[in-house]
């Protein structure tokens, strides 16, 4: 809950009827990018966009950024990243934004679909929590302790990432697997050393629980993804565009609003005003190039989720990103 003038040149793009699994070495076929269509002449395009709660749609609404569309748009809403990534790659719709972990998993199963856009911002309200009055004060002070994370998550990397920094490896902690709502519960009533989680669920343990904090993400990325299928076809790719100029205008309106933006997520998600407004003072959205920092980060994701065996092998992550919108939202000056 919880960063046109069409690059020339070649995307990387899923080869049809590819194996459910990809190795380091295979990868996608090339295609060129096709040609840019007017904004006039798309009124005959819907773009399914994939959302959660609270999302994509309510920041859009919330910033009038879905005035004067020159297309239509059908939102679908969805419980969490990893689905979306199935829905894009099964045609079901063209555009999603989910955390860091849903396109690395996808590319592990050789899904059909690019990272076109990335955001910053997420980092701060990625937290490692323990209890106040816990003895653990360090990373390193987790090894055989039990953590409650979210399978596959975001939180999930951070503390991959966290006990390799530390010298530690999975194997040396306890990962018990839970869903945000679950682990909020069962961290509440004493269960678990640790609950590594992100917002809203952050600001509702800090608001609600007495706890501290062992370590912020080391990747806070947000990625927009795009189903191979709508970056192939000119108008769909056209509208994309555009929605992302729309989208980056109205994070800049979020982060220069801060109070109205929250209010408004917190009616749309159900949260108390306070939790509301601390979860979204942590979730700034700045948007970033997609470049080789980026997809480096991404990389470390990938090789550590295989070495804890949550994939079988680590893909190259550079050969499901597709930096063709990066001129175009430089341009815009979103």
């Amino acid at each position: 809950m919880h960063r046109l003038a069409f690059r020339v040149g070649l995307v990387l793009v899923l080869a049809a009827g590819a194996p459910a699994c990809v190795s380091r070495s295979s990868g996608p076929q090339l295609i060129g990018v096709p040609a840019a269509v007017p904004l006039s002449e798309l009124s005959d395009v819907t773009l399914q966009v994939g959302d959660q709660k609270g999302g994509t749609e309510a920041l859009l609404r919330a910033a009038n950024a879905l005035d004067n569309l020159p297309y239509q748009i059908a939102f679908s809403t969805f419980t969490s990243g990893p689905p979306q990534i199935e829905a894009l790659t099964a045609g079901k719709i063209d555009f999603a934004i989910t955390g860091n972990t849903p396109p690395v998993f996808g590319a592990a199963a050789n899904s059909k679909t690019r990272v076109v856009a990335a955001w910053d911002g997420a980092a701060p309200g990625e937290q490692i929590l323990v209890r106040a009055n816990s003895p653990i004060t360090t990373i390193r002070d987790l090894a055989g302790k039990t953590i409650l994370v979210a399978k596959g998550s975001a939180a999930h990397a951070n503390v991959l990432e966290h006990l390799a920094d530390n010298g530690l490896k999975p194997k040396d902690v306890k990962l018990v697997f839970l869903q945000p709502a679950d682990a909020l519960s069962a961290f509440a009533n004493g269960q678990g050393d640790a609950w590594v989680i992100w917002e809203p669920y952050t600001a509702q343990a800090e608001l609600t629980l007495k706890v501290r904090n062992l370590g912020n993400a080391e990747n806070g990325y947000w990625f927009g993804s795009a189903s191979t299928r709508a970056l192939t076809d000119p108008k769909r790719n056209s509208a994309l565009a555009d929605l992302l100029i729309r989208y980056e205008r109205a994070a800049r309106w979020a982060r220069e609003n801060p109070s109205q933006w929250a209010a408004k997520y917190g009616k749309a998600v159900g949260l108390k005003p306070e939790i509301a407004a601390l979860a979204q003072s942590r979730q700034v959205r700045r948007p970033i190039p997609l470049d080789d920092m980026v997809v480096s980060a991404e990389q470390r994701l990938a090789d550590l989720f295989a070495a804890a065996d949550q994939i079988p092998e680590a893909p190259d992550i550079a050969k499901w990103v597709d930096r063709r919108f990066n001129s175009v939202l430089a341009a815009s000056g979103a």
